[in-house]
C-alpha cells in the first residue's frame, strides 16, 4: 500500500522516537507479555506484515528490533485513509492506548482486540481487550478469522533463512516477490470457492 501521509511527531510524548517498551515503565506497569520475551532478550523484529481476514497481505516492512506499538501504529496511520473498524493484534491491550493518545479522531471507531489464542499470557490486562469478551455481546465477531495473520506469518517463515543471508535491499525485493505470489495464490483459491 502506498504511503498517503507522514507519521507526525508528538511533542507531548518526549520518548516517542525511542525504543518501544510496550507500556512497561521502570515500575513494571502495563502488559509485559511481549516486551519480556522480545525486548529484554534483544531479539530482532524481522518482517512485520499486515493481513486481512483471508490471509492476504496488505503490506510489510522490515523492522530492526523487536516489533513494537509504533510499528503497527505507523503502518496503519501512514497507509490507510480510514482506520480499520477491527484490529486483531497479539498486543492490542497496549496498541489501543498508544493509538488513541496520538490520533484519537483517526482511531475513534476502531475496536482493538486480542484473539483467544494470544490472550492467555495477558494476565495483567483487562478483559476489555479480549475478543471472547466482545463475542458474548456480538456473536457476529465469532465469524472473524482471527488466525489469518498467524497463517500468513507461518508462510513468511518459509523464506526466513534465505532472507537472513541477503542484503536489506535484496531481502525486501525477495519478500515482496514472495508475498505477491502468496497473495495471488490466496486470491485464486478464494475465486474457486
Amino acid at each position: 500500500m502506498p504511503q498517503i501521509r507522514n507519521r507526525p511527531a508528538y511533542p507531548s510524548f518526549p520518548n516517542d522516537s525511542g525504543s518501544d517498551k510496550a507500556g512497561k515503565e521502570k515500575r513494571g506497569e502495563g502488559c509485559n507479555k511481549f516486551y519480556a520475551k522480545y525486548g529484554e532478550s534483544r531479539l530482532t523484529g524481522g518482517i512485520m506484515a499486515v493481513w486481512c481476514t483471508h490471509s492476504v497481505c496488505y503490506g510489510f516492512h522490515c523492522i530492526p528490533s523487536a516489533e513494537g506499538r509504533n510499528d503497527v501504529f505507523s503502518a496503519l496511520f501512514t497507509r490507510w485513509e480510514k482506520a480499520p473498524s477491527i484490529i486483531v493484534y497479539d498486543f492490542a491491550c497496549a496498541l489501543q492506548p498508544y493509538c488513541m493518545s496520538r490520533e484519537p479522531e483517526y482511531f475513534a471507531h476502531t475496536l482493538f482486540l486480542i484473539d483467544a489464542f494470544h490472550c492467555t499470557g495477558h494476565t495483567r490486562c483487562g478483559h476489555a481487550a479480549f475478543l471472547v469478551t466482545y463475542c458474548e455481546a456480538d456473536p457476529r465477531l465469532l465469524a472473524v478469522n482471527t488466525s489469518a495473520a498467524e497463517c500468513g506469518n507461518s508462510g513468511i517463515k518459509r523464506i526466513r533463512k534465505s532472507v537472513s543471508y541477503m542484503s536489506q535491499e535484496r531481502a525486501v525485493l525477495f519478500t515482496k516477490a514472495f508475498l505477491s505470489i502468496w497473495n495471488r495464490l490466496r486470491l485464486q483459491k478464494m475465486q474457486k470457492s
